[in-house]
């Protein structure tokens, strides 16, 4: 019935207007299906006839895709009148709808192609608008221009869907105003630049908003401008930059996401769309935001419940926004941090999402699949009669025209596959921003913290949740009440805090010295309580706050460590990751993939992403140690890994600095860095570096002439530069930041130590090795090896090494010089505190292990090359037992008491208290150990 009432009216108004009837089955069957999906399109065919047969004649609504040619369509108009101009647009834009409706209903587009077309249809209707509009206000009014004396537009944001370009069909177009510069206009009156460009923007919206007998263009939203319906039509970028950083709310982030320049001036949009930016996106990880985003939907749903709109697929339990709410979570907690988050497009936000592992993958295969469905759905409803409605129908014959368009026998077939989407959708979402479940024992907790009960009551309830000495723990959070940073703290972030600790007092309660444990972790809260992003971390995922806890019990390191980077907190999120230390190769990846988004010229936020590349992953090898999962051995291995990788990045960054501003020496270029090397010595040398451990560094540089200069605008000699590139190394590894260091570094160990050159040239290293260097210098040079740089230069380095430590020597002056060195360093550096062993320096300690080892090598080296390869202790002890040097037994019981030493020294570090261990402990370890080294050496 309503195909047959259509076709009688669509033949008298062809009649009518003498045009011919198409002769073609295949299209008059898409038109019947169309118009019983759309009553818009039904109603437009029977209105203009001509206009359909000119789309179908053209081949536009089967094959082109127009969405690159509405501008150029719109310019050749030259609408002569702002009458003519909206008379043009609108029947422009109805005509165009039509084509997409075509298109989206009858499967020739993609969900994301209509989308896209939808959004263009709109920037282009805008531009159109805005070029006729502005023109006409420059000639009445003057053209308002920068300080620099350049014109300057007007500065269109598409907000949500249309900036995302994600437009569903009869959708608003969300919008903000602004202009860059303040001024006056020239002229008697002096007109400012506010008043030009707001008397603009009503002429804008009157042309796209109103609706004529031609209908509109879109309608337009303004209430997402700062101060809202309240608030100036259009304002300064200084203005709007002032608002964003003191009064916008919470839920303008949210926002600001999508925003995107869309129209009139779209150089200046950008600037505004960068200096915007860091409101959206917080360097640190927001965690608040979930509770935000909770917030403002629990509204939402309250609002829908009381109008009885709950089967809204945008609004409503598993519709489009709450998709939307999950990806844009994650992006506001993240984005900040990784700018691969940054992004409008809802689909792309979620697949990066995916990608990174903070949702998995199946998950996000699940939401992309609901959002492409759910927004077909959409665009169905609002297809139906060019309505913007997100409600499903209540008439019966409306809910089979829908479940018609949507390719289903029956409405109840469809009602069905939406319940079952939403629901999947809404199951994700409550598990993304269901409030933080406890463990128990918060009930008390809560009575302690918030102080509704007298003194005894308190204590007996700090009692029940596991604190044995309860008025001290009361006392330690009365002192945690009273710190100057808890009092000063905003009405948000003393809610937060209140949410926090009752579960904190709790978790607490359940380790074995909670009273101990309690004091460390609220040191810890005391230094990052200004940061309410980072006390909503801990409030929005428990796991985090019980590893955070179980560290906090093993180390006192560790809580001082992330009190220092408070970033590292999101490392706690996953004990999988957290108590699994990554491979080299991974964290090359890693810090490759860290810095690819970073600009070059960015020098300050690639030193900070380094710092906290090594912060987080120092930190997960702190974890895995303290859990046991990793060995002694493995711990300094995957500490040395990390100064090795970063030591790698630093000198790429290094190298690059000085190459930009002189150029580089003959046959070198910026990207690969040719004649230097970084050598390490000591602990990083003999790949045992311990938490905290400084670098022992020595930079070495090639043959350069002395007339040769580097290739640079600013050229100076080779050796200078080689010179900048280690003080680049030093500047970039020692400078304090507010992420703190990365490395201190000990230079002492180079040629002639403070007072020789910085760098040394590979040849006079090797001269000064031969005939200058102290035998202590040859000890040292046993645990050096390359580490970064020039490769060929590493290995002629390892050339000169073995050169000079097989060396033949005189056993005795050898053993007297190594002994002396060994009573030397032990008077000078060793702990000598009463009841105290110095697990480094004391007698029988780590040093007489590592002097035993330089000894045998320098000793041996001339007629075993095999100790030439090797720079660690333990594969040393191996080798040196091999030569007969060591007994089998003896090298082995030294390497069990290496091992136990260094254990001890680790822990040692993580509880922040000096290598030392009780006199009476470990006195079989150290008597071997100092037998072994007087029968050596005497």
């Amino acid at each position: 019935d309503l195909v047959s009432t259509t076709w009688t009216r669509f033949k008298e108004r062809m009649e009518a207007e003498k045009l011919p009837f198409p002769d073609d089955p295949a299209f008059l069957e898409d038109l019947f299906q169309v118009w019983v999906a759309s009553q818009f399109a039904a109603d437009y065919c029977v209105r203009n006839p001509s206009s359909l047969l000119d789309l179908k004649n053209s081949g536009r609504l089967s094959t082109l895709d127009r969405s690159d040619s509405y501008r150029d369509e719109l310019l050749r108009f030259g609408f002569d009148s702002e009458e003519e101009l909206m008379r043009g647009l609108r029947d422009f834009r109805n005509r165009e709808m039509i084509r997409i409706a075509w298109r989206d209903i009858m499967g020739l587009a993609a969900l994301n192609q209509t989308l896209v077309d939808l959004s263009l249809l709109a920037e282009a209707c805008l531009e159109s608008a805005l070029d006729h509009l502005y023109a006409a206000a420059c000639a009445r009014f003057g053209t308002p221009t920068r300080k620099n004396g350049g014109a300057q537009g007007l500065v269109v944001l598409g907000m949500g869907k249309l900036g995302a370009r994600e437009l569903n069909f009869s959708s608003d177009i969300d919008l903000i105003f602004a202009f860059e510069e303040e001024g006056l206009l020239p002229g008697k009156k002096e007109k400012s630049h506010g008043e030009f460009f707001t008397e603009l923007c009503k002429s804008l919206i009157r042309v796209i908003d109103t609706v004529t007998a031609e209908g509109f263009v879109f309608r337009v939203d303004l209430r997402l401008r700062p101060f809202g319906d309240s608030g100036p039509l259009v304002m300064s970028f200084s203005a709007m930059e002032n608002y964003y950083q003191r009064q916008a709310r919470e839920w303008e982030r949210y926002a600001l996401i999508k925003a995107r320049p869309v129209a009139g001036d779209l150089a200046a949009g950008s600037r505004l769309e960068t200096m915007l930016k860091p409101f959206v996106y917080r360097r640190y990880l927001d965690y608040g935001s979930f509770a935000e985003l909770r917030n403002l939907k629990s509204k939402i749903t309250l609002e829908l419940q009381r109008k009885d709109r709950m089967e809204n697929i945008k609004l409503g339990p598993g519709g489009i926004r709450e998709i939307e709410f999950i990806g844009q979570a994650f992006q506001l907690v993240r984005g900040g941090h990784d700018r691969s988050l940054q992004e409008r497009r809802i689909q792309k936000a979620l697949k990066v999402i995916g990608s990174k592992s903070l949702l998995p993958e199946p998950v996000v295969e699940k939401l992309l699949r609901a959002y492409e469905f759910l927004r077909k759905v959409e665009n169905r409803l609002q297809e139906l009669a060019d309505r913007q409605v997100h409600d499903l129908p209540l008439l019966e014959f409306d809910r089979q025209r829908i479940a018609y368009a949507l390719g289903f026998e029956d409405w109840n077939q469809a009602k069905r596959k939406i319940d079952r989407v939403r629901a999947e959708v809404h199951q994700v979402f409550e598990q993304v921003f269901v409030s933080p479940q406890s463990d128990g024992g918060e009930g008390d907790a809560e009575i302690v913290w918030m102080r509704t009960a007298n003194t005894e009551q308190l204590t007996q309830a700090l009692q029940r949740i596991g604190y044995r000495q309860s008025a001290e723990a009361l006392e330690i959070v009365d002192g945690f009440r009273r710190a100057l940073a808890i009092r000063k703290l905003s009405a948000a972030g003393a809610s937060t805090l209140d949410r926090l600790m009752p579960l904190l007092l709790a978790a607490v309660g359940r380790t074995a010295a909670p009273e101990d444990v309690l004091k460390k972790i609220l040191r810890l809260v005391e230094s990052i309580a200004s940061r309410k992003a980072y006390l909503s971390l801990l409030v929005e995922n428990p796991l985090a706050l019980s590893q955070l806890v179980k560290l906090a019990a093993a180390s006192s390191w560790i809580v001082g460590f992330i009190g220092r980077h408070p970033i590292l907190l999101d490392e706690l999120l996953d004990p999988r990751t957290l108590y699994a230390p990554l491979s080299r190769q991974a964290l090359i990846n890693e810090i490759d993939l860290r810095l690819a988004g970073i600009s070059s010229d960015d020098l300050e936020r690639q030193m900070a992403e380094l710092r906290e590349f090594k912060q987080a992953r120092g930190l997960r090898v702190a974890a895995a140690d303290i859990a046991g999962v990793i060995p002694v051995s493995i711990v300094s291995d995957c500490l040395t890994d990390i100064a090795e990788v970063v030591l790698e990045k630093v000198l790429n960054l290094a190298w690059r600095l000085v190459a930009e501003k002189h150029g580089t020496p003959p046959g070198a270029d910026r990207e690969n860095i040719s004649g230097f090397a970084i050598i390490g010595y000591g602990k990083l040398g003999g790949r045992e570096l311990g938490y905290g451990s400084d670098l022992d560094l020595v930079f070495l540089h090639a043959e350069a002439g002395a007339e040769e200069q580097t290739n640079g605008g600013r050229p100076i000699s080779c050796l200078q530069f080689y010179v900048r590139v280690g003080q680049r190394v030093v500047n970039l590894l020692d400078t304090k930041m507010l992420s703190g260091v990365l490395y201190e570094v000990d230079m002492r160990l180079r040629p002639s130590g403070r007072a020789g050159f910085l760098v040394s040239q590979i040849e006079a290293f090797e001269q000064y090795q031969l005939k200058q260097a102290w035998t202590w210098e040859h000890q040292a040079l046993v645990r050096a090896r390359f580490v970064a740089g020039d490769v060929l230069l590493g290995k002629r380095f390892h050339d000169v090494r073995a050169k000079v430590l097989a060396r033949k020597r005189n056993r005795s002056g050898l053993k007297k010089e190594v002994r002396e060195m060994r009573d030397k360093m032990r008077e000078n550096l060793a702990t000598l505190e009463p009841g105290l062993f110095d697990l480094k320096q004391g007698i029988g300690g780590i040093a007489d292990i590592e002097f035993i080892v330089q000894f045998g090598v320098l000793l041996n080296a001339y007629k075993n090359r095999n100790l030439l390869k090797f720079s660690d202790t333990v594969h040393l002890l191996d080798i040196l037992s091999e030569s007969g040097f060591l007994r089998l037994e003896d090298a082995e019981f030294l390497k069990r008491a290496y091992f136990e030493f260094r254990n001890l020294g680790h822990r040692a570090a993580l509880q922040e208290r000096p290598a030392v261990i009780p006199e009476n402990k470990l006195i079989d370890f150290r008597a071997r150990v100092e037998q072994t080294w007087l029968r050596l050496t005497e």
